[in-house]
């Protein structure tokens, strides 16, 4: 996997504004098409565009194409919206593509294709230590296995996907395990157990609550912000396995202030809402055991059997985590929420697949609201966002390395131990550092 060096500055990261392109302007016609209906060049050349405005480009053409959508990815080289579509009778689904700003590409699998192989995989491949989702740079399901898939359950695997016929999928072998990223140590603990805070939130009550990994809330009720610490918050809600991997977990004191940012050592960055996850799409990841992590996001609505039960609709990446660094945050630099870390395989030396739940099928399950919608101007107001914070001005100096912790636990919340509410880990390794930080 190749390494990225992020700077280490003391200004926070600027949250990047979004485009202001609606649906219905991205939609429509460009004003410089002929009267006869033909499009000039530059008409129907590509967009350039951000990973989160192509997101939602592509969620629009998918309702206007029809059964001729066959899945979109991000080109981040060219930050271009790629559509794939299926050659068909009207050709007028690819001019309106077109249109739209995106580039087209004719593939031969259909979602619906794609969907009934992922049935298939379920019915007759549900194997610990396996993994699919579809992959729309290939136009196939990619199929992982991970170490402990041998002998006749590998054999099964592979029957399996030779009979979805050639072409509709293919099988990666993992050298790690699928698991669960929880483990003993600092950040978020219940007892033998840590993990890491995803994200502050606001409970549909108005209660300060956090996001965290289901699989780490079904394991205990209280957790702390400290090892053998007094309970700071206790679980209300959690799913795992099944259709999730996520846990609101509600502070006990209801004047506890829980900000919207992710403290990412020497730095936060603010965090303004949830966004869906893109394929090809840049991401961060922050953990307590590993600190921060970045890579791409490789498939969505992928399904991963652990050895604990078979969790659906989680987003495929090649960010690396290890144990601890379940429940932490997965977002982007301009400040949007995009996951929280569920597990996988592999570690931060040698890379591997790591599965993270969607934030936004999290919240609207538990009926929470994060960042500008909800908890976010407690971050964003005079009390948090001042000189010694440092988080409430996009961009402004002074973010202080002790209270990095979001004020949530106090300032033996933040450096010593490692918590890091609103960001999921304290930054042990280099906070306040002007230097650079090496990721995997």
């Amino acid at each position: 996997m190749s390494h990225k060096r992020i700077p280490k500055r003391k200004a926070a990261i600027a949250v990047g504004g979004a485009v202001a392109l609606g649906a219905a302007v991205i939609l429509l016609p460009h004003a410089n098409a002929s009267q006869d209906g033909a499009s000039s060049d530059a008409a129907t050349a590509p967009k350039t565009l951000k990973a989160t405005d192509a997101s939602d480009l592509a969620s629009q053409l998918a309702g206007l194409l029809g059964d001729a959508f066959a899945g979109s990815y991000y080109d981040g080289d060219k930050q271009q919206l790629v559509v794939n579509v299926v050659p068909g009778d009207n050709n007028n689904v690819i001019v309106q593509a077109k249109k739209a700003g995106a580039t087209v590409r004719e593939v031969d699998n259909s979602m619906t294709e794609l969907a009934e192989g992922k049935r298939t995989l379920k019915t007759e491949a549900t194997i610990p230590g396996t993994s699919w989702a579809v992959d729309p740079r290939t136009n196939k399901i990619l199929v992982t296995a991970d170490s402990t898939v041998t002998g006749e359950k590998w054999d099964r695997l592979e029957s399996t996907v030779r009979g979805l016929g050639s072409g509709m999928a293919t099988i990666k072998k993992s050298e790690g395990t699928f698991r669960t990223f929880a483990s003993g140590g600092d950040a978020i603990f219940s007892g033998g157990a840590r993990c890491s805070l995803g994200f502050n939130v606001t409970a549909d009550d108005g209660a300060p609550a956090f996001l965290t990994a289901g699989h780490c809330a079904v394991a205990a009720d209280e957790w702390s912000d400290a090892q053998n610490g007094q309970p700071i918050a206790t679980v209300d809600q959690a799913v795992f396995p099944g259709e999730g991997d996520f846990a609101l977990v509600r502070y006990d004191d209801p004047a506890t202030e829980a900000p919207s940012d992710v403290d990412v050592g020497g730095q936060t960055v603010q965090i303004t809402e949830a966004a869906e996850a893109t394929v090809g799409q840049e991401v961060f990841r922050m953990g307590s055991t590993t600190g921060l992590a970045d890579g791409q996001v490789l498939g969505l609505d992928a399904t991963v059997n652990y050895p604990e039960g078979t969790v659906t609709g989680l987003i495929q990446t090649d960010v690396c985590a290890e144990p601890g660094d379940s429940g932490g945050s997965m977002f982007t630099q301009d400040g949007l929420a995009i996951g929280l870390t569920s597990g996988g395989s592999g570690d931060c030396t040698v890379g591997g697949e790591t599965f993270f739940q969607p934030v936004t099928t999290a919240l609207a399950a538990v009926g929470a609201t994060l960042g500008e919608a909800g908890a976010g101007d407690q971050a964003g107001g005079e009390e948090a966002g001042g000189e010694d914070a440092g988080a409430g001005e996009a961009g402004g100096e002074g973010t202080g390395a002790d209270d990095q912790a979001g004020e949530v636990g106090g300032e033996e919340a933040g450096q010593d131990d490692g918590t890091g509410y609103g960001a999921g880990q304290g930054a042990e390794d280099g906070a306040g550092d002007d230097g650079l930080t090496e990721t995997h």
